[in-house]
């Protein structure tokens, strides 16, 4: 398949700037497999659409404030986006589009915080040496701020007021505990401890693994035929106590529910030897792209991806690209909110 069959039209109007007040506040799309039909509905009618028994699959990881703004030596803004560390103070950063980095150039950052840009790596990485501090690792929370997509505009331009407060608490998973990711999986935002709360009591079983979301996640696809596309591996760890929750309703004919697309890649890529999920850690390089054999998920919750993008490649090989354009049609016309920020699809 081709890149341009993955396109859709979408109004800028309708990409969320920011989160509802009420996180289960936000709407939902449900899609039937079975009859190409779709419904519509709050988040916090999720309880409808599940069963007892289903297992509900969450991603736990905790996005590090790890976007820094500050100066280059010699005059300009500088701006950078930790997305590796490789040793003790050195880090890979991606830097915003048009700055001038060489090998050489110094940069100084809030609270004391300088570096140097030591060596050149492909797709625009520089690696970063970290000056005047112990291990930035433990700064970020002060001279950091939220490492929100592109699409999302803020005013402060780096500064830790009001709006990057709201994000640290809202660009994160209320159930988010494992330090690692550039980005949020945004299909868990929805979710507050009180529906976790109720889905349980309703006999749903909720577990979690991690995937540490990277560049793998939101690099861009910049070839034709998508077949030729890959991608950058993503850690995940997926725990003993998952792993026989999964077991036990694929051996009785339950549905694995899966949040969101990364929750999807760590499934599907640790069952990829014998067809069974495997506990463990591993690392994520697994495209998912329409004629994908789904071994583990049975349902899928999802937010609404950009044109073109990995993540709606892989939500179109779950429902079919025929049925997810004409739902993402439905949505646009039906004014729900794109993206990050934005609603939620149910694909059942």
């Amino acid at each position: 398949m081709h890149l341009r069959d993955f396109e859709y039209r979408l109004p800028s109007g309708l990409i969320a700037q920011r989160p509802l007040p009420e996180r289960d506040a936000s709407r939902l799309l449900v899609v039937r497999r079975a009859d190409g039909t779709a419904v519509h509905h709050r988040f916090r009618d999720l309880r409808r659409w599940l069963r007892s028994g289903d297992v509900l699959v969450l991603n736990d990881t905790q996005v590090t404030p790890v976007r820094l703004y500050g100066r280059r030596r010699g005059g300009g803004k500088a701006e950078v986006l930790l997305i590796e560390e490789e040793s003790l103070n050195r880090w890979w950063v991606l830097a915003k589009p048009g700055q001038r980095l060489p090998v050489g150039r110094r940069l100084t950052f809030p609270e004391g915080v300088d570096a140097c840009v030591v060596d050149r790596g492909d797709g625009g990485r520089r690696l970063l040496q970290f000056e005047g501090v112990g291990d930035v690792r433990s700064e970020l929370s002060r001279v950091g701020v939220m490492p929100l997509p592109p699409y999302v505009k803020r005013t402060g331009g780096g500064d830790r007021g009001p709006e990057d407060t709201m994000d640290r608490e809202r660009y994160q998973t209320v159930y988010a505990c494992e330090a690692g990711s550039i980005a949020a999986p945004t299909a868990g935002l929805h979710f507050t401890r009180e529906l976790l709360q109720d889905l349980e009591r309703e006999g749903v079983h909720v577990t979690f693994l991690t995937l540490h979301v990277g560049v793998g996640t939101f690099t861009p696809v910049t070839v034709e035929r998508i077949a030729e596309h890959r991608m950058a591996p993503e850690r995940y760890y997926i725990s003993e106590r998952a792993v026989t929750a999964i077991k036990g309703a694929k051996a009785q004919g339950r549905r694995v529910v899966a949040v969101g697309t990364t929750t999807t890649r760590a499934l599907e890529d640790a069952a990829l030897d014998g067809g069974e999920v495997r506990a463990g850690a591993g690392t994520a390089s697994l495209f998912i792209r329409p004629g994908h054999p789904f071994r583990v998920v049975d349902a899928l919750l999802t937010n609404f991806h950009l044109p073109r993008s990995t993540l709606l490649i892989l939500v179109c090989a779950f429902a079919g690209r025929d049925l997810i354009r004409t739902a993402y049609a439905e949505a646009v016309r039906e004014h729900y909110r794109f993206y990050s920020y934005g609603d939620a699809m149910l694909i059942v």
